[in-house]
């Protein structure tokens, strides 16, 4: 299981912090959670048959590939999720 992701955003005027994690594989799942004031605003979960479409679960590096895009897509789009 790898470590998680959080980066923290200001947009017009409000704080927000988006967290990724990976689940591990007894629980298969990428998650992201986009917080505003502690809140959780958004969740996002991707199974892993989905999110290794390209490449192994066995790899941890193909796992913190996983990660980094899901966590990317949702600090990009924020305003559209």
């Amino acid at each position: 299981m790898q470590k998680g992701l959080n980066t923290d955003l200001n947009l017009r005027g409000q704080s927000y912090h988006i967290q990724t994690e990976d689940w591990g594989k007894q629980n298969p799942y990428i998650v992201t959670r986009i917080f505003c004031n502690g809140a959780v605003l958004k969740t996002i979960k991707t199974p892993y048959e989905q999110a290794f479409r390209m490449g192994s679960i066995s790899d941890s590096d193909s796992i913190l590939q996983a990660l980094r895009r899901q966590h990317q897509f949702a600090c990009e789009n924020i305003n559209k999720l």
